[in-house]
């Protein structure tokens, strides 16, 4: 299996290609035979002819791309599987959580199915890791997001009329994203205050010159993968409160708290908000999982009657597509360059090993994966 196919996206608002030029000659140069569907890096700014000057061929439709691949290679999932051949491996980003009834169908069909939010966060796949690549990129565009829609700048300046005060910014979940944010806001001037369940964040959070705020929860702590844990309906309702008086008096509130394949907790209650001063913008970047902001919606803004306004978070990574292509392809390429046999000239799929045993969620028209598989 070395025939890799890079399909044009069909998500609406989806501007990233998966692999970019630079990776498709650097695949090329190892063994592999890439093809690229026609258009597949123009929302990225790449054009047919800078991956044909890759090595790449250019294939207008996507059923003879399919008819090529042994490996295909997007964004996102499909809108249908349909043309996929049996026994190829399908390499994306996948909702594997809410969609079980995709998984089958990919099963049924015989598709090797890999998962790229599936792979492991330890030292050796963090390279792969697009959780982490496209987050930071979203954290960054969060602050500048927010900057633009609040009717204040954010650092302080003194002026013959007076000195304006910086902005003040809260941050909740300091993940890949958060301490992003943190680090833009502060290079834009701003104060920055920031919460996280994990204790063991408050040093990275203070390192940023940003203030930890503390609210005792009890024991907390994190997963083996790096993601906070759940909380409690008591605990909640503790951070609630505490962050209620932070939110008061900040101009700016990101969220962005996820519970790894669960919704997303409601931390900014419709009673939180309406403490909140006019002019002030939230921006929940849990949006798409179900929202850390009571309200929320994840295809449009919304003004609250007292003048708050909340900003959807969903996808902001896609706003700077040339660098999130990058990144993507780069995960991409990391995966693609472990797993190659250069003496067998083909991708390796080994379910034993433990990035592709994280990873891989069909084979053999079987759901194999322990977290989803048949019981």
């Amino acid at each position: 299996m070395n025939k890799v196919f890079l399909c044009k996206e069909t998500v609406r608002d989806e501007t990233r290609a998966a692999l970019v030029p630079s990776d498709v000659k650097a695949l090329s140069a190892m063994g592999y035979e890439l093809a690229v569907q026609s258009g597949a890096g123009l929302g990225a700014g790449y054009t047919d002819g800078e991956y044909e000057a890759a090595g790449a061929k250019i294939i207008p439709e996507l059923d003879e791309g399919y008819r090529f691949a042994d490996i295909i290679i997007r964004v996102n999932k499909p809108d249908s599987i349909a043309g996929i051949r049996e026994n190829t491996l399908h390499i994306s980003s996948f909702d594997v959580f809410g969609e079980m009834g995709a998984i089958r169908e990919y099963a049924d069909a015989g598709i090797k199915l890999v998962s790229l939010e599936m792979v492991p966060r330890t030292t050796l796949a963090q390279k792969m890791d697009i959780q982490s690549s496209q987050a930071s990129l979203a954290g960054y565009y969060a602050v500048l997001l927010a900057a633009s829609k609040l009717p204040k700048i954010m650092p302080m300046m003194m002026t013959p009329s007076g000195t304006i005060s910086p902005a003040r910014v809260f941050i909740i979940g300091v993940g890949v994203a958060g301490l992003q944010a943190i680090a833009t806001a502060k290079r834009l001037g701003a104060r920055v205050e920031a919460f996280d369940t994990r204790p063991v964040v408050e040093e990275q959070v203070k390192s940023l010159g940003a203030k930890f705020v503390k609210i005792d929860l009890g024991e907390m702590g994190q997963t083996d993968q790096g993601y906070a844990k759940e909380l409690t309906p008591e605990q909640i309702e503790i951070q609630r409160k505490a962050q209620a008086k932070v939110c008061a008096q900040s101009d700016i509130v990101i969220t962005t708290a996820k519970v790894f394949g669960r919704k997303a907790p409601v931390l900014l209650t419709k009673e939180m908000t309406a403490q909140m001063r006019s002019g002030s913008v939230i921006i929940d970047m849990a949006v798409k999982t179900g929202g850390n902001v009571e309200g929320s919606d994840p295809e449009k803004d919304i003004l609250l009657d007292n003048g708050v306004l909340v900003v959807s978070g969903d996808g902001l990574e896609r706003l700077v597509p040339k660098d999130a292509s990058n990144m993507f392809s780069g995960n991409i390429f990391a995966f693609l360059e472990h797993f190659w046999d250069k003496d067998a000239k083909s991708i390796k799929i080994d379910a034993g090993d433990e990035i592709m045993g994280g990873c891989l969620i069909t084979s053999d028209k079987k759901i194999i994966h322990e977290r989803f598989m048949d019981k």
